[in-house]
């Protein structure tokens, strides 16, 4: 998700610069190159030596050290983001009045590049009209507000102002960069923090022998965006993908590899029970071969005819257990009669809507980067143009968060 990318990570004095230690090492996991910077305050609180163990490149404390100019106006140059957390009220109002007194401050003044800002403070602090005066200032300069989060806090109340999760600073930093624009949930909870999903993606492959194999076009990409879309949004993730040469770099998207529609479907059942929403995107082999070579079958002066049996419906055997709570998604890919043949699958699968994309439709379908999808629920049948994957997963998300709410 952040592969490649270069990310300035200011910390000042808070208790929570605890968390940054965390932050570092997720930014890191994610793919990114990361340069500390640290107020003088924040050493008290988290050693640079464990920044700069966790980050491999020296932490910068100052803009000169006596005997070495840290030159911040490469920084700001060099950054691709510059996230400040925890970002405290002292250096939160500097930012706001361009107040370059420490390093953190002059990259930020010096920063070419989006700039994130995860708050740490006391309820009351965070409540002052001089604080949100501050944060408007902020947001009126173009700069991203990571949310606080409510809970007990350093002083022992319990309110709101404590510094965003690092898993939720790095999902916010992750879907800025992915897609160019601010998170819709930038300024708000995650509408689907502390869902469970499961998303089925990719092609499935039915072995004939140890060479051949009954397979389909699928590359995987509509189902990776759709568990993307769904981590954005703030679910944790299950993706079950098939054998496709894609994969997912998303924080919040644990990968689950398969190859047959008998594993697909062992892996479905087995996590649905825990799963609050289910996708149905893969592309699942409805026949196999009734038996598998153990050797290379040889070609002779004969017809070959290979026996096939039904393979495990997923779809429908996650719709018969399906709880009120949850939601199912599935997919239909139909050549003719597209509409009856989806608004079937709708009210025999129990799902609680169809995505409907046809073959006939040019840029929608197998390996493109594009779709053309209608979505069916017992109540509307609504198509949208042409789309990108990625736009199309975000519009998915967006339905399933509606639907979670009316529950």
């Amino acid at each position: 998700m952040l592969k490649g990318k270069k990310i300035v990570l200011g910390i000042t004095g808070s208790i929570a610069a605890y968390k940054a230690a965390f932050l570092t090492r997720l930014l890191i996991k994610a793919g990114a190159e990361v340069q500390v910077l640290m107020t003088q305050s924040a050493t008290s609180f988290i050693s640079p030596l464990t920044l700069s163990t966790l980050s491999k490149r020296p932490v910068f404390t100052d803009v000169h050290n006596g005997e070495s100019w840290n030159n911040h106006v490469d920084l700001g140059l060099w950054a691709d983001v510059m996230l400040v957390a925890p970002l405290t009220a002292t250096t939160l109002g500097k930012m706001a009045n361009g107040i370059s007194d420490n390093i953190i401050v002059a990259t930020y003044l010096s920063a070419r590049c989006p700039v994130f800002v995860a708050p740490a403070m006391d309820l009351d602090m965070w409540a002052h009209p001089s604080t949100k005066g501050n944060i408007d200032r902020l947001i009126s300069y173009g700069n991203h507000i990571i949310p606080v989060g409510h809970g007990e806090l350093a002083s022992g109340l319990v309110g709101a102002g404590r510094m965003g999760e690092p898993e939720d600073i790095v999902q916010h930093i992750g879907a800025f960069l992915n897609k160019g624009t601010t998170p819709t949930s930038s300024l708000q909870e995650f509408p689907l923090k502390g869902k469970k999903a499961i998303v089925t993606a990719g092609p499935t492959y039915e072995p004939i022998d140890p060479v051949r194999f009954i397979g389909n076009r699928s590359s995987g990409k509509m189902g990776i965006a759709i568990a993307e879309a769904l981590a954005e949004q703030g679910a944790e993730v299950q993706l079950i993908l098939g054998p496709s040469n894609l994969s997912t770099e998303a924080t919040n998207v644990q990968s689950i590899r398969v190859q047959t529609a008998q594993d697909m479907y062992e892996a479905a059942t087995k996590n649905f029970s825990q799963s609050d929403i289910a996708v149905m995107a893969a592309a699942v082999a409805d026949y196999r071969p009734k038996t598998v070579a153990d050797k290379k079958l040889k070609k002779g002066d004969f017809d070959l005819t290979i026996p096939l049996e039904r393979t495990q419906d997923i779809a429908a055997a996650l719709g018969k257990v399906k709880k009120k709570h949850q939601v199912i998604i599935g997919f239909a890919l139909e050549t003719n009669n597209e509409l009856e043949n989806a608004k079937g699958k709708l009210k025999k699968k129990n799902f609680d809507m169809i995505v409907l994309n046809s073959l006939q439709d040019k840029g929608a379908g197998f390996r493109h980067d594009t779709n053309k999808v209608t979505f069916i629920t017992e109540k509307e049948v609504k198509a949208f143009p042409l789309k990108t994957k990625v736009a199309v997963a975000q519009d998915i998300a967006k339905h399933i968060t509606q639907v979670i709410n009316n529950k």
